[in-house]
């Protein structure tokens, strides 16, 4: 009889431990974790020397990057560094003097508009103000 019990246990452990595996990443999935990022309205992206002209830098914004650009005039523009086509991130092409995806040859250019590749929207874009000696980046 203690041997049929033993049996018993493992293997409807066994069972238990299959099911969960199985549904713990389906419920994940589908109920969305709480997260702060909806309450982030402003960051501090670093202090205005750390940009040079024709340059351009990622940083958080929340639990996403975002992309500062300092452009060749020397104006500072912000945006979500995910691309909109598979959210792949983006970077500041100084050369071209564009904002380019490299996982699928997604172009936008320095007001975010999509000009070129596969992505349907612009990017996000955000506001950017200097306060002090630190740039100030917030949603729009």
């Amino acid at each position: 009889m203690l041997r049929r019990y033993f049996v018993n246990s493992l293997l409807s452990s066994g069972i238990v431990a299959t099911a969960a595996s199985i549904f713990y990443p389906i419920l994940r999935f589908v109920i969305p974790p709480e997260t702060a990022e909806s309450t982030v309205m402003s960051v501090s992206a670093g202090r205005p020397d750390d940009v040079r002209p024709n340059s351009g830098m990622i940083f958080k914004f929340g639990g996403e990057p975002g992309l500062l650009v300092r452009t060749a005039e020397g104006e500072l523009r912000a945006f979500s560094a995910r691309c909109t086509h598979l959210n792949c991130t983006v970077q500041y092409d100084s050369g071209e003097r564009l904002i380019v995806c490299a996982c699928h040859g997604g172009t936008f250019d320095l007001n975010g508009k999509n000009i070129a590749g596969p992505p349907p929207r612009p990017l996000l874009t955000y506001s950017v103000n200097i306060r002090g000696d630190e740039i100030v980046v917030s949603r729009v």
